[in-house]
């Protein structure tokens, strides 16, 4: 019989290769030290995250909601993965800190909304210079009237959290399930159907965050457009980068990307697709240790993620060597005409469907030139039949915010079954793949694969394009990648 495995890992923060210190030293290291103020205020987005938590409150009357943002995630052994705040949390308070939840108790007329937080390191214990969490290895945090102050949020102490949390009655309490073990824990799921692994209740309260983030306020489309001006400025580095007589990995212009993400933003919003060649066909390839070649085209599928999580999410194809070749340009023009017969398709009222359809319809037909439809393209395009999608694969977009797939949690009568209202930020996004093992298809077309995508805001009159700043039309790209060229490679300023 194995033994039973124990977590052997300090609680106290520490780590086992830390060092005993002496008491000389202790006594030494807790004197001396000056107290530090941040200067923070009200931060000007404050009324926006007020509104979403009444907007939530209302949904939820006499109801305590407990929403925890999660915490570092494990990388190997001792190290993390740098922290992102839980996007549901984050969109609720502004707050990006790990291990903070937020609890919405009942008053009688709404909630009363409390951040639990872990506090600046405290000088009369030993925390602050000798626990992982102490802030001469992780940096100041704020205290706990400072985080209020910038909020606008009641804050409390996390180590209060857990005489909270076994206060609350089951059936009257909803969870944001999976982020943070100890509140899962702590919170018994109330005895009901369950949907999708979690109780109904609290599947609830998720599905209603999601649908929330279906319809972006000013300040969150003034964010993703920030983000995507960001993005237009990777894209433009990247091109500058990019030779045209000699091929480069793909890791160095994966990398040259990340480094205006981690500049002018928070990092990428998701991890970043440099295909060169065949590899363009696999739709979620993150590897990125291929090669370009003049004669091939690049895709790239990227995206900045803003200081306040907002990500862009953008997709262009390069002609390496600079120009498109004749078939080239023929599939490219097919996805650039499913692409803009969607955006035109793009207004308040109209079904998510048949943005998809459209765009489906533009690139059977497209399939349909090249010879490549074994059957009609209404019986391609026919729902007991769609066998375009071989070399479609997936749809035109997806919702686009906080999170590069937003409203995940959405009803698909308020998503894929639904209609779009004014305020929906989605992506447009067909493409055309050509598996280089596909034996359906010429021997010319195999290793081609082309999408184009760009992120657009549903107005009261039609659509908007936030990602215009980066030309599609193929002679448009060619133009613009010899300019980028010209202008040589820069650093981020």
């Amino acid at each position: 019989m194995a033994e039973k495995q124990t977590d052997t890992k300090p609680t106290d923060g520490t780590e086992s290769h830390d060092p005993d210190f002496p008491e000389a030293f202790l006594a030494f290291m807790r004197q001396g030290w000056r107290d530090t103020t941040l200067p923070v205020g009200p931060r000007p987005e404050v009324p926006n995250y007020a509104k979403r938590r009444a907007a939530l409150s209302a949904a939820f009357a006499g109801e305590t909601l407990v929403i925890p943002t999660g915490g570092e995630k494990v990388r190997a052994n001792d190290t993390e993965y740098r922290f992102r705040a839980g996007s549901d949390f984050a969109y609720l308070t502004g707050d990006h800190d790990p291990d903070s939840v937020l609890v919405l108790r009942p008053n009688g007329s709404g909630h009363d909304a409390v951040l639990y937080m872990r506090p600046r390191s405290s000088r009369e214990n030993d925390e602050f210079f000798r626990s992982r969490h102490g802030e001469l290895w992780v940096g100041r945090r704020h205290t706990l009237t400072e985080k209020s102050t910038e909020l606008g949020l009641p804050t409390a102490d996390l180590t209060e959290l857990d005489a909270v949390l076994a206060d609350l009655a089951p059936g009257r309490t909803r969870v944001l399930r999976g982020f943070d073990a100890r509140v899962d824990a702590a919170v018994r799921p109330w005895d009901g159907a369950r949907a999708e692994g979690q109780p109904a209740r609290d599947r609830e309260l998720a599905i209603a965050i999601s649908e929330l983030k279906l319809v972006k306020d000013e300040w969150e489309i003034a964010q993703l457009q920030d983000a995507v001006d960001a993005t237009v400025r990777g894209f433009e580095d990247v091109a500058r980068a990019l030779p045209g007589d000699r091929g480069v990995s793909e890791r160095l212009l994966e990398g040259i990307f990340a480094l205006r993400a981690r500049h002018d933003g928070n990092d990428v919003g998701y991890g970043s697709i440099v295909g060169a060649g065949e590899h363009a066909t696999i739709l979620h390839w993150v590897h990125n240790h291929g090669t370009t070649r003049p004669g091939e085209l690049l895709l790239m599928d990227m995206g900045v993620e803003n200081r306040h999580l907002y990500t862009a999410d953008v997709t262009r194809v390069l002609p390496v060597g600079g120009r498109f070749s004749a078939l080239q340009r023929q599939v490219y023009d097919v996805v650039y005409a499913s692409q803009q017969a969607g955006i035109d398709a793009i207004r308040p009222g109209v079904k998510f469907k048949d943005v998809h359809r459209t765009c489906m319809r533009v690139l059977a037909e497209g399939l349909a030139d090249l010879g490549l439809l074994p059957v009609s393209v209404d019986e391609a395009m026919d729902e007991k039949s769609t066998v375009y999608r071989r070399w479609t694969l997936h749809g035109f977009g997806h919702m686009l915010g906080i999170d590069v797939h937003d409203c995940a949690n959405a009803r698909k009568e308020m998503y894929r079954d639904g209609t779009l209202g004014e305020g929906y930020v989605l992506t447009v996004e067909p493409g055309l793949y050509f598996q280089p093992e596909d034996d359906l298809v010429p021997e010319e077309l195999r290793g081609i694969g082309i999408r184009i995508e760009d992120d657009v805001l549903v107005t009261a009159t039609g659509a908007v394009n936030l990602s215009a700043g980066l030309p599609r039309q193929a002679d448009e790209v060619e133009t613009w990648l010899a300019e980028q060229r010209e202008a040589g490679p820069r650093l981020p300023g």
